[in-house]
């Protein structure tokens, strides 16, 4: 059975921006407390191009991250990570090993493309 303790409005669920976008840049990210990279994401127009910081090191590489379409919270305010403003949050679930797996659409769609 559900527990009701957290449930939230649908009214607060719609105020949650979450988005596809495709990474175009990633690169490792030294600075970071735990292992992670500098991700550039473009989400199309009119979002245009935004940044995050993402640990997930151990399942993918930067090169392997080049063109995947990934799914993020696009209307939280900008975080800074040592140097780094993270504008967006991209989303992913806990493996066995607290590692992160990326979420992901299975079919390609538009960069922009709003969850609905």
């Amino acid at each position: 059975m559900q527990q009701e303790q957290n449930l939230i409005s649908w009214q607060d669920f719609e105020k949650i921006d979450v988005r596809v976008g495709t990474i175009i840049k990633a690169e490792p990210f030294p600075k970071a407390k735990k292992p992670a990279y500098q991700l550039t994401i473009d989400f199309g127009d009119p979002l245009g191009i935004k940044q995050s910081s993402a640990q997930i090191t151990k399942h993918y590489s930067p090169e392997q991250l080049i063109g995947k379409q990934i799914i993020a919270v696009v209307n939280f305010p900008k975080k800074q990570i040592a140097n780094f403003f993270s504008e967006c949050l991209v989303l992913g679930v806990y493996d066995e090993n607290n590692d992160v797996v990326l979420l992901r659409p299975d079919h390609a769609v538009s960069n922009g493309t709003k969850m609905g």
